[in-house]
């Protein structure tokens, strides 16, 4: 029997992640933060030894790096492409069934605003998207002269981001609005910024993040035609 050439051998990764309980740790650590093995323990509900040995596998597979701080370990996703990947998957896959007030209203944050790794996902990030196009600062992938200026002002690095090894400026689909956020380099530089002066704030919910007051006032100036809440234009 003939073997087909393949450019990757994927079987080997795909069957890591297919497991429901190191599918939920890696779900856990899509906000970017590096998290316990306890509370990832606790995320999938297994008990502590089982969690040590899927994060032993992953660490195996390279999907999760360990970062250490004294004798504590602590677990993240090994880079963005892994999260890419898993972002890929939560739009082509089911969503599963909400079935309690808690579920919806975690479901619901979600969906307005969160961090998908390391850059403003859901209503948030499709908005911004929609405000840098729609203002003139954003363009095939790339900022306008316009937009650099804007983002510059702002704080943000556009310079070092288009230094970094991965993509600048890509448009990323969203897995809940299924419309397109700002990924890449400067998606994480925006959404560092934005975190940085406390415009949004890390919630309750692991991967949501909340527009603060001082947020709504700052994006508001930035984008003069119309205001970007959590999510939603005001019209």
């Amino acid at each position: 029997m003939e073997y087909i050439a393949r450019d990757a051998d994927i079987a080997p990764v795909a069957a890591l992640i297919a497991d429901p309980t190191r599918a939920a740790m890696l779900t856990a650590l899509l906000d970017g933060r590096a998290l316990a093995a306890g509370e990832l323990a606790r995320v999938a509900g297994v008990s502590a030894a089982t969690a040590s040995a899927h994060l032993s596998r992953l660490l195996d597979g390279r999907l999760v790096d360990v970062v250490r701080q004294g004798r504590h370990r602590y677990y993240r996703l090994a880079g963005h492409d892994v999260a890419e990947v898993l972002e890929v998957l939560a739009r082509v896959s089911a969503r599963p069934p909400v079935r309690s007030l808690r579920q919806s209203r975690q479901a619901r944050l979600l969906e307005e605003a969160r961090t998908c790794y390391d850059h403003l996902a859901g209503r948030a990030g499709v908005s911004l998207l929609d405000q840098l196009r729609d203002g003139g600062y954003y363009a095939a992938q790339d900022l306008t002269d316009e937009g650099e200026r804007l983002l510059g002002g702002l704080g943000v690095d556009v310079a070092g981001a288009r230094r970094s090894r991965r993509r600048f400026a890509p448009e990323c689909l969203d897995w809940t609005e299924r419309r397109s956020h700002l990924g890449g380099a400067l998606g994480a530089a925006i959404t560092g910024v934005l975190l940085e002066r406390d415009w949004y704030r890390r919630g309750k919910v692991p991967r949501a993040v909340v527009l603060t007051d001082e947020g709504r006032e700052g994006l508001s100036a930035l984008f003069s035609r119309k205001e970007l809440t959590s999510g939603t234009p005001v019209t």
